[in-house]
C-alpha cells in the first residue's frame, strides 16, 4: 500500500494524532502520580477519589488509543478483516464502558456540592450516558466487522473452490 494516496495520508495523520494524545495522557498520569507520591510538607495533595478517578480514566483512554493504533496498523497491512481485530475492538468497548463508569463516579461524588444547581449533575449524568452511547456505537461497528470477516472468509473459500474447478 505504498505511495501517498489519501488513505495513506489519513492513516499517517491518525497515527501521529494517536501518539501525541497517548503521550499527553501518560505525561499527565506520571505527573499526577509523582505529585501524589512526593507531596509537599503541608500535605496539600491528598489522594482523593477525584485524583484516583482521573488516573483510572486516563488509563481507559490509553487502552482505547492503543487498540485504535493496533487496528490502524491492521488496516494498513490489510489484515483488519480477521478474528484478531475483535480482541482490540472488545478492549475499546471495555475501555469506553470503564470511562463511563469513572465519569458516573465523578458525577456521584460531585452531586452533593451541586444541591443548589442540580442541573449540573443532570448534565454530567447525560454526558455519562453519551459515553455509554459511544460504546454501543462501537458494539454495532463490531457487528459490522463480524459480518465483513464472515463474508471475507466465505469469499476466500469460494475462490479456493473456483481455483480447484479451473
Amino acid at each position: 500500500m505504498g505511495g501517498w494516496g489519501m488513505g495513506t495520508v489519513a492513516v499517517r495523520a491518525l497515527r501521529v494524532a494517536l501518539a501525541v494524545v497517548f503521550a499527553g495522557t501518560v505525561a499527565v498520569q506520571v505527573l499526577m502520580v509523582v505529585a501524589l507520591v512526593t507531596k509537599p510538607d503541608d500535605g496539600s495533595l491528598p489522594l482523593t477519589a477525584f485524583r484516583v478517578m482521573t488516573i483510572v480514566g486516563l488509563l481507559a483512554v490509553e487502552v482505547a488509543l492503543f487498540c485504535v493504533a493496533r487496528l490502524v496498523t491492521m488496516v494498513r497491512r490489510g489484515t483488519v478483516f480477521s478474528n484478531a481485530a475483535f480482541r482490540y475492538v472488545d478492549m475499546i468497548i471495555g475501555a469506553i464502558v470503564a470511562a463511563a463508569l469513572v465519569w458516573f463516579g465523578v458525577t456521584a461524588i460531585n452531586a452533593p456540592g451541586q444541591r443548589d444547581d442540580p442541573g449540573v449533575t443532570g448534565i454530567m449524568a447525560g454526558i455519562g450516558l453519551g459515553i455509554l452511547l459511544v460504546a454501543l456505537i462501537v458494539l454495532v461497528l463490531r457487528m459490522l466487522l463480524a459480518q465483513a470477516v464472515a463474508r471475507d472468509v466465505e469469499a476466500t473459500r469460494l475462490r479456493a473452490e473456483l481455483d480447484e474447478v479451473i
